[in-house]
């Protein structure tokens, strides 16, 4: 959780800094993840068998990438994470009841504990949410709520992600190309530095991790402990971006990974 809200933080600094634009972030992102995965399991010996990704997979890691950076442009970090993260529970919560997983009243409890922490984090910007961006958030939810539900299937983390990002690229590369249509790429040294630590570290190694750890939870569990990541971006704003530690961000901080460990503290007990 703390490599995805270095994601948002990364982005942030990046396209809120004029220091790159969308597409050309987008695709310096998944470049980066698609070298830095594949270096490491080349060194390690190779993929072993069935490690091959998918498509499917690659395409919502593509969507969400994109979607993600391009919706920067138009919504704030706070509505941007509320329609992220609702995309993302819509997602992961259906498709788990409807491969049969009966959520226990605890993590039930957890989840609305979590979503009202939510609510005040972001309230004070949503009046000002564009649709073209609340669109794209909602997009970019959705499709890392798929990845993260495929990522569930088991297999090596390190070379399933490496041979999605992989995928990715040429995906990547027809953006920019259709992004040059619509106007010059703006890309400097700064932006193109955080877009690759971004790729490589906070995405490549992170989603990696993250595969790995979905092994050992369901997927409302999975859902829920991703509501973490908007006060750990908030609280990497105060740190990083010399943003106002303010009462609200605490109380919403502290109800939201109060919830989070009410609904993984029921289903270990």
């Amino acid at each position: 959780m703390l490599a995805f809200a270095a994601n948002s933080l990364l982005c942030r600094a990046a396209l809120a800094g004029g220091f790159s634009d969308a597409t050309t972030f987008t695709t310096l992102r998944l470049v980066g993840g698609a070298v830095a995965l594949g270096l490491l399991v080349r060194a390690r010996g190779g993929a072993p068998p069935g490690a091959t990704g998918g498509w499917l997979s690659a395409s919502a890691l593509f969507a969400y990438a994109l979607g993600f950076s391009l919706a920067y442009r138009h919504v704030g970090a706070g509505t941007g994470a509320l329609l992220v993260f609702a995309a993302v529970q819509i997602t992961m919560l259906g498709g788990g009841l409807l491969a049969g997983e009966r959520p226990r009243a605890r993590e039930w409890i957890g989840l609305g504990l979590s979503l009202l922490g939510l609510v005040p984090l972001t309230r004070p910007v949503m009046a000002q949410a564009d649709p073209l961006g609340a669109g794209l958030m909602i997009v970019a939810g959705a499709a890392w709520g798929l990845y993260s539900r495929r990522g569930r299937g088991g297999g090596d983390p390190l070379s399933i992600n490496a041979a999605n990002f992989a995928r990715t690229v040429p995906l990547a590369l027809l953006g920019s190309a259709l992004g040059l249509v619509l106007g010059a790429p703006q890309i400097t040294p700064v932006g193109a530095s955080l877009a690759l630590v971004s790729g490589a570290l906070t995405s490549g190694l992170g989603y990696a991790v993250w595969y790995a750890a979905l092994r050992g939870l369901t997927a409302t569990q999975g859902a829920i402990v991703q509501l973490s990541v908007p006060p750990l971006t908030a609280l990497g704003g105060v740190l990083v971006l010399d943003e106002h530690l303010s009462v609200r961000l605490v109380v919403a901080g502290a109800m939201i990974l109060g919830g989070i460990a009410l609904a993984i503290a029921g289903r270990r007990r």
